[in-house]
């Protein structure tokens, strides 16, 4: 086993061989996540296992210049397209997704993290208390229901999909990276894969770090509690083969939104 320095200018990541475009194109596929659930973590290690780039709907210069050159390409020359956004004008362009789903509480506070101090950088304490702490409220609220929003939304894609739960990747990667690799339909050796499991951290999984409080209050626990409540009764209800639009317009989901809190900033 061999381990490449990657081919594209400014590389600061080994990888098990040479990035490549897919050719011909596979089908367009959606890697779609709330914030701060791991995508990059998990595009990073798609492209160490299979060789093939990822893409984006975004443009992220950082990542640009780190690893994945492919930032902006949304196309089946990728093996997967990197995308936070929800909705049917987003979902109809792709054939096929994985949805990759991380606790809320934590993938609350990884997005809290990388808006103040990058993708593997923490927020100061100080941040949390700004505004006496309703800074962190309205975050806290918004992006619950956010988090809500993009599963409940992306159930209901009429392509093929593929579950990923980020503490499954954590506890159980190798039996979990074979599922997704056998999901894309694309062909790994066992001296890649194996490559990959010993390069699995890379440089963009940030690392723990214990506050010296506890950010989230009563209030916000229970807000919490009730998305994740929802998007679980919906995720039961999509495996058991379910019409989960159905089961959402039956369920008559409605939340109440954070005083002061505008149109834009719930998606």
């Amino acid at each position: 086993m061999t381990v490449t320095r990657g081919t594209h200018k400014g590389s600061r990541l080994p990888w098990c061989k040479p990035l490549r475009w897919r050719i011909p194109p596979g089908p367009n596929t959606a890697l779609v996540s709330f914030p701060g659930s791991g995508n990059t973590w998990l595009r990073y290690l798609l492209q160490q296992a299979t060789g093939y780039y990822t893409g984006s709907v975004y443009k992220d210069y950082a990542l640009l210049k780190n690893g994945f050159p492919a930032e902006s390409v949304a196309n089946g020359t990728v093996l997967v397209v990197k995308t936070h956004e929800w909705g049917p004008e987003t979902r109809k362009i792709f054939s096929k997704a994985i949805l990759l789903i991380r606790e809320p509480v934590q993938s609350i506070l990884a997005e809290f993290n990388r808006q103040s101090g990058g993708h593997i950088g923490h927020a100061p304490s100080d941040k949390y208390k700004r505004d006496k702490g309703k800074y962190w409220e309205k975050f806290t609220r918004t992006k619950a229901i956010v988090w809500m929003n993009t599963t409940l939304d992306w159930l209901q894609f009429e392509g093929s999909i593929h579950l990923v739960f980020y503490e499954d990747l954590i506890s159980n990667l190798s039996d979990e990276m074979r599922r997704i690799i056998n999901f894309l339909g694309v062909t790994v050796s066992d001296s890649d894969f194996s490559c990959m499991m010993k390069n699995k951290d890379g440089i963009y999984k940030r690392r723990k770090r214990k506050l010296p409080f506890e950010p989230f209050n009563k209030s916000l626990r229970l807000w919490i509690d009730k998305c994740r409540e929802i998007v679980n009764k919906t995720i039961k209800e999509y495996l058991a083969g379910n019409d989960v639009a159905e089961f959402i317009s039956r369920t008559n989901i409605t939340f109440p939104l954070p005083k002061e809190t505008k149109p834009n900033d719930i998606r």
